[in-house]
């Protein structure tokens, strides 16, 4: 327990400093102690089973690959057991998609013709999963072999730190911010850094992209519409990646609709509660008021699709469980199928900075990860199933 004497202040703008430089002190020490000695994150190795899993193989399959020598063996093996590294499924996944007779079987991503596809989460209500969703959605399209960009609009940097950036501790990168703000922007390739995850990029955020908003008052009718700075940063990566994921901040702001108007498609996470319900109203109306008024500046938005993912699900719950009835009997086919389920596994991993597919089975009861973990794959690949059916797949 930290022992600490009391605030003394005489001010409240003495006594708030003084609460953020304790909280700032606690956080770094924090977090250089659950990242030590490198206060890098580090993405586990997969058990056979789970690697099998994870490329649509049978593990007699994999074992038969081994044997034959079609593909190399794990840097890792214990007592005779594999174990995967993120890095060592990729390159499995691309020796097996030479050898298939079906293209984009074990590779999912982008052929010839195929445009990038970049999907926004949003929502301005608080607590609805936004961050915990597109990371694990990041998670689960990068494992499955697409080529994923994260970019994080949120200045809170959540998403950020899902991906191993502290925000908290010294960050002195290049960010989102600086490829969109209106002076000097720099390349978007330089404000996109590899993470730890094999398959994932991120371009990060840092607080001072609250600015963006500002700027976008002052700037307003100058040069380039504020709506496309996402957008033409965006395309000048779009070649290398398949699918782009962003993850806007809880409010209706310029940061959204940028990232609103560079979007393909969109999922609006909600909690299923009355509150959340009409909070998420109020929300979309508000959006329809704005894209209005882009539309109505001649701008064009067509997205492939446009949907509602419940979080935080509890089919235990009947209150809850009437509202995802009303949701789906109002949008069918606009709520997605999956949800995210409430849980002690995914709570516990968020709290972590990490996704339900960092966690070792192991760490927590198998029943709880288990769960989770199936929600999340669940999501996942409705998702994808959405990317390649706009794809023409």
């Amino acid at each position: 327990m930290i022992q600490t004497a009391p605030i003394q202040a005489t001010t409240q703008s003495e006594l708030t400093r003084e609460m953020s430089n304790r909280l700032h002190t606690a956080l770094s020490t924090h977090l250089q102690q659950a990242y030590a000695p490198d206060a890098r994150k580090q993405l586990r190795h997969f058990s056979a089973t789970e690697a099998a899993e994870l490329l649509g193989v049978t593990g007699q399959f994999l074992r038969k690959c081994h044997s034959d020598g079609s593909i190399p063996e794990p840097e890792i093996v214990k007592k005779s057991r594999r174990f995967y590294s993120g890095a060592e499924l990729l390159a499995i996944r691309r020796v097996l998609e030479d050898g298939s007779r079906t293209p984009g079987k074990y590779i999912p991503g982008r052929r010839d013709g195929d445009k990038l596809q970049v999907i926004q989460l949003m929502n301005f209500k608080g607590g609805s999963a936004k961050s915990t969703s597109a990371i694990h959605l990041c998670h689960h399209l990068a494992l499955s072999g697409y080529r994923v960009l994260a970019i994080d609009l949120d200045p809170q940097g959540s998403l950020t730190g899902f991906c191993g950036i502290q925000t908290e501790l010294e960050f002195d990168g290049a960010s989102i911010y600086d490829a969109i703000r209106y002076d000097d922007p720099i390349p978007m390739s330089d404000a996109i850094i590899q993470t730890y995850f094999p398959g994932l990029d991120l371009a990060p955020a840092k607080l001072i992209l609250s600015e963006f908003e500002t700027e976008t008052a002052v700037n307003a009718g100058r040069g380039v519409a504020f709506f496309e700075r996402l957008h033409n940063a965006i395309q000048s990566v779009e070649s290398n990646y398949d699918v782009v994921v962003v993850d806007s901040p809880p409010a209706l702001g310029f940061l959204t609709l940028t990232g609103l108007y560079a979007a393909s498609s969109v999922l609006i996470p909600m909690t299923p509660s009355m509150l959340d319900l009409a909070s998420t109203q109020q929300f979309i109306e508000m959006t329809s008021a704005y894209l209005e008024v882009i539309e109505q500046s001649g701008a064009k938005l067509d997205h492939d699709f446009f949907s509602f993912l419940i979080t935080r699900d509890d089919p235990g719950d009947i209150p809850s469980q009437q509202i995802v009835s009303l949701m789906r009997a109002l949008f069918q086919d606009r709520v997605l199928a999956s949800t995210g389920l409430r849980s002690t596994g995914i709570a516990d991993a968020a709290m972590l900075k990490m996704s339900i597919y960092e966690v070792n089975r192991s760490e927590m009861t198998r029943t709880t990860y288990d769960r989770a973990r199936a929600s999340m794959d669940a999501v996942g690949a409705e998702a994808s199933k959405l990317i390649q059916t706009a794809w023409g797949r």
